[in-house]
């Protein structure tokens, strides 16, 4: 089958809630979507209207069949298409690269419950918690529960008849003071029942209740006189207050509600979720999804949720999240927060994304500095407007005192960094006084006129350091030697980083944070940098020469020789005659030494010529 008749498929496919699969000529599973209307979704692929990216289009390309399966609701159609997903692996599906099985704390169903930790879930009955993907945040738990509540370890089948029957005697764990010895009815089995009842409580982030009852039976033990009782609640209550200190971060009116956040990059996104009880988070993980057709955020938000929701067996009828997603269910409220404890609870799952998000960038980019360019380049082309990556980049920076000494400094970054073989600077040669304008002007003009004569490159990106009247100053010249659509500039005002394009009034603002703007002010400080020691140099040279033209018989000419010769002042002062003889004639060099050393007579015997 070389061509597939899309149109003969949609008669097929019902406006209704499904999700739908294509098929490649192999017969090969390489694509599974969910719809609210299928055959509206599926059509939206194949119409020319639809502005489709690089990815879609090559998948678009490869369908040869199409089947779909029918659902009542939007929502089965979400929980469908997240275990299709995960069953088959599609080629062009996101990919969730966090599969691996995560422990569960396991309350067995059994006479007397032993509580422990399993990777396994079997359907026998038993109640399982978690899973937690922290398991030392899981020990944690459990070493508060066996410090605060005594419980059998032992795997001894403790019906009533075989305790009645003295079947069974007390081990190390009693003696110990780990057990309270029910095997031989030492703890009765309501006793027994209670501590379970709590650890449940305390599981499902319900502490509070369960240090209230406590504090309830303390105070009922002290006023009984029963003060070694009264000890033991006493310490119960204090380790679980303790504990509940560390895990409370909201307020406790907010019982039973998820959390979900997303960071996204090129080829990545992360999202973050933490499940709050009782105002305690109970349960928190991070995961990434790897891109396969440029996804939305809310389209990978959306897959995100349905897995961590059935990971966690979560059925919250609250979900907070970042901006509104376009999915209706009657059970499921979201909550887009903009103020109060619930936009604390989307601030803290946000900062918990955005610390795993960097982390994981970090390590990829060790791995591999050709990825942090590429993502760099990327996000400078996306963030700046422009058509291409700016892998050359060039910054320009006047500097001048009091309209003297002017140089025009030009810094390249290539690849993002430093390319400092290739500065610049230019002793400017047609602008008389402080004009910042007319030098910028005259600088760009040379720089490029250059290039195009000798069939350089030219950089995809020119900043510009200052405002709007900098910025058409350049541009006069682009325009002069006919490049000013071939390359992007921009100008850089110092007092707010406002970013100017020629043309547009208003500035455009980056993010304080933003990588793209850190190297744009890396760039103009660099240029700042080389252009003020570039004018250093020349100012100094140039105070040095005319201290030589205060000696008699030295003009501007002969003081630059000297200085070219012996590149400083305090090497002219240490020359003898003859070694300037080397630059001046004899009776400018007798004026030169007794200049700089006036106490001392010329004692070299040399004589001017008859």
């Amino acid at each position: 089958m070389d061509k597939f008749d899309y149109r003969e498929a949609l008669k097929n496919i019902p406006h209704k809630p499904g999700v739908y699969q294509y098929w490649d000529v192999a017969d090969e599973l390489i694509y599974i979507g969910k719809a609210k209307d299928l055959r509206n979704r599926v059509g939206s692929y194949f119409n020319k209207d639809t502005q489709l990216n690089g990815k879609t289009r090559v998948l678009v390309s490869k369908i040869r069949k199409i089947t779909f399966t029918i659902v009542d609701t939007e929502v089965d159609a979400w929980l469908l298409e997240n275990s299709m997903i995960k069953k088959h692996q599609p080629r062009y599906n996101v990919l969730l690269k966090d599969d691996k099985t995560y422990p569960w704390i396991i309350i067995k169903n059994e006479n007397y419950p032993r509580i422990f930790w399993t990777r396994r879930i079997i359907r026998d009955g038993s109640k399982y918690l978690g899973p937690y993907a922290s398991v030392s945040m899981m020990h944690t738990i459990l070493g508060l529960i066996k410090e605060t509540y005594p419980l059998r370890t032992c795997n001894l089948a403790l019906t009533r008849e075989n305790i009645e029957k003295g079947k069974f005697k007390v081990c190390l764990e009693y003696q110990l003071g780990n057990c309270k010895g029910p095997c031989q009815d030492y703890q009765s089995e309501a006793d027994y029942n209670n501590s379970i009842a709590e650890i449940t409580d305390i599981l499902n982030g319900k502490i509070g209740a369960v240090v209230r009852n406590l504090k309830g039976d303390l105070e009922k033990a002290v006023s009984e006189l029963n003060f070694e009782h009264a000890h033991r609640l006493k310490r119960k209550s204090d380790l679980l207050e303790n504990y509940q200190s560390k895990s409370t971060v909201v307020n406790s009116s907010i019982t039973d509600v998820d959390v979900f956040s997303i960071a996204s990059e090129e080829k990545y996104a992360f999202v973050n979720y933490l499940k709050v009880m009782n105002g305690t988070i109970t349960q928190t993980q991070t995961i990434e999804l790897k891109k396969r057709l440029d996804e939305t955020d809310e389209e990978l938000l959306t897959l995100a949720i349905t897995e961590f929701r059935m990971r966690y067996e979560s059925h919250s009828k609250e979900i907070i999240v970042p901006f509104e997603i376009d999915l209706e269910d009657a059970k499921i409220k979201f909550t887009v927060p903009k103020l109060g404890e619930k936009r604390k609870l989307l601030d803290l799952s946000q900062k918990n994304v955005q610390f795993f998000k960097k982390e994981k960038i970090d390590q990829y980019e060790k791995l591999n500095p050709d990825v942090r360019t590429d993502r760099l380049m990327d996000l400078m082309k996306k963030d700046l407007r422009l058509n291409q990556q700016p892998r050359h980049i060039e910054c320009f920076d006047n500097s001048n005192f009091q309209g003297k000494y002017p140089v025009s400094a030009i810094v390249v970054f290539k690849d993002g960094k430093p390319s400092k073989k290739d500065y610049r600077f230019f002793n400017v040669k047609t602008v008389v006084g402080p004009d910042d304008f007319a030098t910028m002007e005259e600088a760009v003009h040379r720089r490029y006129r250059r290039m195009l004569d000798e069939g350089t490159e030219l950089p995809q990106l020119i900043i510009i350091d200052g405002g709007k009247g900098q910025l058409s100053s350049a541009m006069k010249s682009l325009k002069l030697l006919g490049i000013d659509t071939k390359v992007t500039v921009i100008g850089i005002a110092k007092r707010l980083e406002e970013l100017y394009y020629p043309g547009d009034q208003y500035p455009m603002y980056l993010d304080k944070r933003s990588e793209t703007l850190k190297i744009i002010q890396q760039l103009r400080d660099e240029a700042h940098r080389f252009g003020i020691t570039a004018h250093r140099k020349k100012r100094d040279k140039g105070t040095l020469a005319t201290e030589l033209e205060l000696i008699e018989g030295v003009g501007k000419t002969t003081a630059e020789k000297l200085l070219k010769y012996f590149k400083s002042v305090k090497k002219i002062r240490e020359a003898t005659e003859e070694m300037l003889l080397e630059v001046v004639n004899l009776k400018q060099a007798k004026a030169i030494s007794q200049y700089f050393n006036p106490a001392v007579s010329s004692t070299t015997g040399l004589q001017s010529p008859e």
